[in-house]
């Protein structure tokens, strides 16, 4: 196979488990942050320590991404660009973004932001906890995503 496999790697959960897909179907895989990861033993996995700065990290896979790779992140405005490169794009739950629900869930998240601006006060959440469901849903998305990428690629 010819893609590859980037990670958005910062606070991402499945790193583990997206490096066993990697190395199961011999794909290079990019480790992206800004800093703080220990370099894995796997040949097969880089790791890319981007400049301090807001999305760095984001643009840096952005410019690479293309038909044939898969990225996984929980960035949409991220998402939006891999998928307008020709990239396959996937939540850390296994989520796939779609360019057919992309333009919803980047508006949904404006307003989000909007209501979080307006309301300073309000109850700051953090989510639901990931499980070991989210995991496996990962897991089994990210190798129907990498083999549906090969023959796209």
């Amino acid at each position: 196979m010819s893609g590859a496999l980037y990670i958005d790697a910062d606070a991402c959960p499945v790193k583990p488990e997206a490096e066993r897909v990697a190395t199961r179907h011999g794909l290079t895989m990019f480790l992206v942050s800004n800093g703080g990861l220990r370099p894995p033993a796997n040949s097969l996995v880089q790791t890319v320590i981007v400049s301090e700065g807001a999305d760095e990290a984001d643009k840096w896979i952005a410019d690479r991404c293309g038909p044939g790779d898969v990225v996984v992140t929980a960035d949409i405005p991220l998402a939006a660009r891999c998928l307008e490169a020709g990239a396959r794009v996937l939540r850390h739950d296994g989520d796939a973004f779609t360019q057919a629900g992309i333009g919803q869930q980047l508006a949904m998240r404006d307003l989000m932001a909007d209501l979080r601006a307006a309301n300073p006060l309000g109850a700051g959440g953090g989510g639901k906890p990931f499980t070991k469901a989210d995991r496996s849903r990962f897991l089994d998305a990210l190798e129907r995503e990498v083999r549906a990428a090969a023959r796209a690629g």
